[in-house]
């Protein structure tokens, strides 16, 4: 307690400069101490828990341990049967068990962050986000043998590719606020930001930034094939966290999890791809093909992202298979979770090339498709009619409250009829609660909207609303 004179001597001066000066002192130093301590409580990492903050009638721990409750509930049982590969996800490399495969993924990255020997600010090392200053020997600096945190600032900074070793991260102020774009000289194949070995790279970490793959440098520039000319690709990562990242007209992809090749064959086709990423709150536009896919990898974790408006210049006018999210060839486990696609051929396709095996145990949940040509698309190519081998590999795939609305035709496809969903050669199709919304003005040319046809199989749908397609010939078809 603090106490101070309430009667002043005023009849002696220098007593009561005295008094007065005691007295302002002791205010100063009790005004110093209470934001001392205020500054510590503020900076102390504990210095409330959550089950000491009231908000309503409960406690903030009270309502996150009911929501995460919940969400555990719905993904452990999603479909009804709790699939033993997934189960074995849960288990950690240090052997401890989480209750969902994302409780496991938050762990690994909560780990390699810890893991980061170093920051760096690659500004330190030379690089200029001028928007003119050829920055990729600084970023190469930067980075070194990694294990390292390499920060970037606000504005552009141009490079000829960036490459991003094991146990590293690199974080940018945001999208739209650090920008990495292609050099004028770069060649067509070159990948924006791809990991550095593609023999094997893991605990990869990107947040905050966007990729221009500066698409009209040398006068216009298009994919070369492979896995090349992407803005950003992981080739054989294990553990990778892409975060806050917008891609822009890359040739290719906006985001590529694969492996080092796509054509790769085999009982064991996912031993070289991508195992265990998370790819949250990025956006894709104009590109050459697809805004995210994979190929040949597992574990992968697609959530709240958006992908609108492709190019479709990595194909022929007229023949652009341009997708929003693709889940291609040899990719299993995949969970898609309220992302946007519109503008697109196909909003969502689950599939596979005929001489290739098809994705498979893919979920996509709370999905809204505007205007694609087919908002959700899942097909074995090869597979399909008659006289074709009936698919082995296409398999499991759920589509969760998912929302088609207005699919159109397209110019990219020319052709191609608008569908709200189409299964082929799939089987074990699970559909829940899907909505479809088309314009009744629209002339849907006599085609039906949903089709579920082919060679596929097992096919469950349970509330179904389809409105506003008055031109089409039927809400949903089964034939072939």
């Amino acid at each position: 307690m603090v106490r101070l004179k309430k009667d002043y001597d005023t009849t002696r001066n220098s007593v009561y400069e005295s008094q007065l000066r005691g007295d302002m002192k002791t205010i100063e130093n009790e005004l110093n101490k209470n934001a001392t301590e205020l500054y510590a409580h503020k900076n102390h990492e504990k210095a409330h828990s959550s089950k000491q903050i009231m908000h309503g009638l409960f406690t903030v721990a009270n309502r996150i341990e009911n929501v995460w409750a919940r969400l555990t509930n719905l993904v452990l049982n999603h479909d009804g049967n709790d699939v033993k590969e997934v189960v074995d996800i849960r288990v950690a490399t240090d052997a401890s068990i989480h209750k969902t495969a994302k409780d496991r993924l938050d762990y690994e990255f909560a780990k390699i962050d810890k893991r980061f020997k170093r920051e760096v600010h690659v500004d330190d090392f030379g690089a200029v986000p001028d928007g003119k200053t050829d920055s990729t020997e600084a970023f190469k600096k930067a980075f070194g043998k990694g294990r390292v945190r390499v920060k970037a600032s606000a504005g552009v900074y141009i490079v000829r590719g960036i490459r991003i070793p094991s146990n590293s991260a690199l974080i940018g102020q945001g999208k739209g606020i650090t920008t990495f774009k292609l050099h004028e000289d770069a060649p067509a194949s070159t990948i924006l930001l791809t990991n550095k070995d593609h023999s094997g790279n893991k605990n990869i970490y990107v947040d905050g930034f966007s990729l221009d793959w500066n698409r009209d440098r040398q006068g216009g520039m298009k994919a070369t094939g492979g896995i090349a000319s992407s803005a950003l690709s992981f080739a054989k990562v294990h553990f990778g966290w892409v975060k806050n990242v917008q891609s822009i007209n890359p040739g290719l992809h906006g985001f590529d999890f694969t492996a080092p090749s796509y054509n790769i064959s085999g009982s064991n086709y996912t031993k070289d791809g991508c195992r265990y990423i998370w790819i949250e709150n990025c956006e894709a536009s104009g590109y050459g093909d697809d805004g995210i896919t994979t190929h040949y990898s597992e574990y992968i974790f697609i959530d709240r992202c958006h992908c609108t408006n492709p190019s479709g210049k990595a194909h022929k006018a007229g023949t652009s298979n341009s997708n929003g999210i693709e889940i291609d060839d040899g990719s299993r486990n995949v969970w898609v979770d309220g992302c946007y696609t519109s503008g697109n051929i196909r909003g969502v396709e689950v599939k596979a090339h005929a001489e290739w095996p098809a994705a498979q145990n893919v979920h996509v949940s709370d999905h809204v498709s505007y205007r694609d040509v087919r908002s959700y698309d899942a097909r074995h190519i090869g597979h399909h009619s008659a006289s074709d081998p009936q698919s082995t590999t296409a398999r499991d795939v759920s589509f969760t409250n998912c929302v088609s609305i207005e699919p159109v035709f397209n110019d990219m496809y020319k052709g191609l009829s608008p569908r709200a969903l189409v299964v082929s050669a799939y089987h074990r199709v699970k559909v829940t609660n899907f909505t479809a919304i088309g314009n009744p003005s629209y002339d849907y040319k006599g085609n039906p909207i949903i089709a579920v046809q082919y060679k596929s199989r097992r096919v469950d749908i349970n509330g179904l609303s389809v409105t506003g397609f008055k031109k089409a010939s039927h809400d949903v078809r089964v034939f072939g």
